[in-house]
């Protein structure tokens, strides 16, 4: 499995931002794909999560509203747009493939591949 993120970087509150994750390595299109973040001193964060096709969607409270997920199956990526950010999204943030849905999506377990890192500044 290998999962490599991108589009990260340095912006303002209020910005936005499009995160992208390049799959390969397993067959994309019949997982559910998700995205976690891990900000400096915390622990990793579920963030998103999208159905095999795409229309269903979940999302963690913290980013609800303001971030999209979103996936294309025939290029085997997935995507993050990102809303309306402020200083607490400042984090490594990871795509991932859900490995095994525990009670919730927070206590789930993901394989996740390289991370990008995201600096909002005020």
């Amino acid at each position: 499995v290998q999962l490599q993120a991108s589009g990260g970087g340095l912006v303002h509150t209020g910005d936005s931002l499009r995160l992208s994750c390049a799959a390969s390595g397993f067959t994309f299109s019949i997982h559910y794909m998700s995205w976690l973040r891990q900000a400096p001193g915390k622990a990793l964060e579920w963030l998103a999560s999208i159905y095999y096709d795409g229309p269903n969607t979940y999302y963690a409270d913290s980013v609800k509203g303001r971030f999209t997920i979103s996936r294309d199956n025939a290029i085997n990526t997935l995507y993050l747009q990102m809303n309306s950010l402020n200083a607490e999204d400042t984090a490594v943030y990871y795509c991932a493939k859900l490995d095994r849905y525990g009670t919730t999506w927070h206590d789930s377990q993901f394989t996740r591949g390289q991370g990008t890192q995201v600096t909002v500044s005020s």
